[in-house]
């Protein structure tokens, strides 16, 4: 009789603040066969100890935890990248924002996934998300991705794509209410320099000489129109 093939079972850590959260991940976790849950926590620092205690093949964790309240979940995973290399990352957020996704991608997207919570429920994405990190490869939720397509269209549309990193900068500076004097001290440049850029930000927006504090108010209108909030900021 010939003897039934063992089945590899994935073992996971579930990290999530919320008791609620936790307790309903496990559930659904129960149902998949093949997953097993050594280990629930309640923070960043709790999380990395079950890994450090159980070494799991997959680290389930939300995004934002104490200690810090943040993204929390997308520094644990760079920590793992260096202590743990061999673990998983499935972070869960309600951020559809693409940042997030591209800072836990950051560092190599191989065992990495970002998933949002409100597909967890009621699907399998949570362990397709799983499986797919503890064999090496990697996961984003379709929303997030589409979100990311949307957000490169947007910006390579945008008026300030043809502007260089330095113009950026003075640009961003300029907004901030800075005169030249200013601008070229923050940058540590000479004031010609600036002068320099700011012509060029003018002709690259297409902004007529009409007068110097018009034009600036019109590249400032033009800046906070089109640029980005930085990943993290309130």
């Amino acid at each position: 009789m010939a003897q039934a093939s063992s089945v590899l079972v994935t073992r996971v850590v579930i990290a999530d603040d919320t008791l609620l959260v936790r307790e309903g991940l496990l559930r659904l976790l129960e149902s998949e066969p093949e997953i097993e849950v050594v280990a629930t926590c309640e923070d960043g620092d709790s999380a990395l100890a079950a890994v450090d205690e159980h070494r799991p093949d997959v680290l389930v964790t939300d995004i934002r935890m104490p200690p810090s309240n943040r993204a929390e979940g997308v520094a644990i995973a760079k920590k793992l990248r260096t202590s743990h290399p061999e673990v998983g990352v499935v972070v869960l957020s309600q951020y559809v924002d693409p940042a997030y996704a591209l800072a836990l991608f950051d560092s190599g997207s191989e065992r990495r996934g970002y998933l949002l919570k409100d597909r967890v429920s009621g699907s399998r994405a949570l362990g397709d998300a799983i499986r797919a990190v503890a064999e090496g490869g990697a996961f984003v939720d379709p929303q997030v991705v589409d979100a990311l397509i949307a957000a490169r269209a947007r910006q390579s549309a945008s008026p300030l794509a043809q502007l260089t990193d330095r113009e950026l900068d003075v640009l961003r500076l300029m907004a901030t209410g800075l005169g030249n004097g200013a601008i070229a001290r923050s940058l540590d440049v000479g004031r010609r320099a600036v002068e320099r850029h700011i012509n060029s930000i003018f002709a690259k927006l297409d902004l007529q000489p009409e007068g110097e504090v018009s034009r600036r108010v019109a590249a400032t209108l033009i800046y906070l129109a089109n640029a980005g909030t930085p990943l993290g900021a309130s």
